[in-house]
């Protein structure tokens, strides 16, 4: 019996040990070269897990960057201080640059490297507009990041000093200077460059050294799925705003035009979409409801006579809420006035004109079928009290009246109750 087990144990070493030096030799690589958001975060966390789960003897970043989102920025190095193997970040291909929340994440790589031709930097705060935040909120963001990325280059032993004048004086430099005031620790021409460069070097994680062995590795390159790539494009502030007015325009068409169904399906579609993207942006729900306020005071304007005035209301309330809409201090993530503006003039014509064709044919008379009969004069053609006959458009119907009425006289089309008719004495 204990020589089975032995045999046994043996065995599964045999079938084991194969693929776990296999694995110790495979290098995850994936590509972030957008705008750091919930969706770049959300596709590095993951890779990340997967490269742990499945042995991987590392993981690589190759970043290209101008920024991003301070919460997502912040999320992805949570996550590489959370990883159990090594994770590089490579600022790559030549020309690429690691901006503003991409120097915060290369730095915190347990490896910095960058290909020739790039540059890193520039990682000052800025409003909603691109442009340097001011006074007393200016101070207090701007320390706490400079606190930030000095706290992540202590921990990594790179230059705390250059990270804080990133934030502080933007300052930006090249690969070469980067190397030379310990920004990062690789300067390498492609990846088998880089991968040579890591090979014997050591990586503490949780107080444990790690040697690298990456001479030989296997490089199994990982892209963003169909799901990451449309997300990140609906994910785009610019492309969530239109989708939400588009998916307005398509439901608002259907609902006074019923029967239409492509404008209502293809309405849904968009503002789900929209709703969709908002859940990975910094939404301001005050905006979205100042936009609905805006399209309502819109249609109202229709039906009440306010001399301009509630439109007027709807476009200051459309264009509060679109400047509202998205809240960050990322450039990237603001939607321009030249989205804005026009979006605005064309909601409001759109909502005003195809209400008012709407309204109009509302009150508009009917002119066909039984319902255009009403206030018609015709001609009796019998003694009309409960019942009698009167011809109209050339046609018989049978009517009543509330008063009797003698056969020739010339009467008024009233009311209809199915195909019986009211009528009363006299014309108009």
């Amino acid at each position: 019996m204990k020589t089975l087990r032995h045999k046994f144990i043996i065995l599964l070493f045999i079938i084991i040990l194969p693929t776990t030096v296999f694995a110790k030799n495979d290098i995850l690589v994936i590509n972030v070269n957008d705008m750091i958001s919930p969706v770049s975060a959300e596709f590095i966390q993951r890779n990340i897990e997967r490269a742990s789960n499945e042995g991987f003897t590392a993981i690589i970043i190759e970043l290209d960057t101008p920024g991003g989102l301070d919460s997502s920025m912040r999320s992805i190095i949570k996550d590489i201080n959370q990883s159990l193997i090594p994770v590089i970040v490579y600022v790559y291909p030549s020309s690429a640059h690691a901006a503003s929340a991409g120097v915060f994440i290369t730095m915190a790589a347990h490896v910095a490297a960058m290909t020739p031709g790039t540059n890193i930097g520039a990682a000052h705060p800025v409003n909603s507009n691109g442009q340097n935040l001011d006074n007393t909120m200016s101070e207090k963001i701007t320390n706490d990041s400079a606190a930030f990325i000095k706290s992540i280059a202590l921990k990594r032993g790179r230059n705390e000093v250059w990270a804080q004048e990133a934030v502080r004086k933007s300052v930006s430099i090249t690969d070469k200077e980067a190397l030379s005031l310990n920004v990062i620790d690789i300067i390498a021409a492609n990846i088998n460059d880089l991968l040579l460069q890591l090979d014997n070097r050591v990586i503490t994680i949780n107080d444990k050294p790690i040697t690298l062995h990456t001479k030989d590795a296997k490089i199994v390159s990982v892209d963003m799925g169909l799901r990451y790539k449309i997300l990140g494009i609906i994910s785009n502030p610019s492309v969530a705003y239109i989708l939400m007015l588009l998916g307005f325009y398509g439901l608002y068409f259907e609902f006074t035009s019923p029967g239409a169904i492509f404008p209502g399906v293809m309405g849904a579609i968009s503002i789900i979409l929209a709703f969709y993207a908002f859940q990975t942006l910094p939404v301001n729900m005050a905006g979205i409801f100042l936009i609905i306020i805006g399209i309502i005071l819109f249609i109202l304007e229709v039906t009440i006579v306010s001399h301009g005035i509630l439109t007027i209301g709807g476009i200051i309330s459309m264009l509060i809420g679109s400047l509202m809409l998205f809240p960050t201090s990322e450039p990237f993530y603001k939607l321009s006035l030249g989205i804005i503006i026009p979006a605005v003039a064309v909601t409001a014509l759109y909502f005003i004109l195809t209400f008012r064709l709407v309204y109009k044919a509302w009150e508009r008379k009917p002119i066909t079928g039984i319902e255009g009969f009403i206030g018609k004069t015709a001609i009796t053609k019998t003694d009309v009290d409960k019942n009698g006959m009167i011809m109209v458009q050339g046609e018989l119907w049978s009517v009543w009246s509330d008063e009797f009425i003698e056969k020739g006289a010339q009467v008024t089309i009233l009311e209809r109750n199915g195909l019986k008719l009211k009528v009363k004495v006299g014309a108009g």
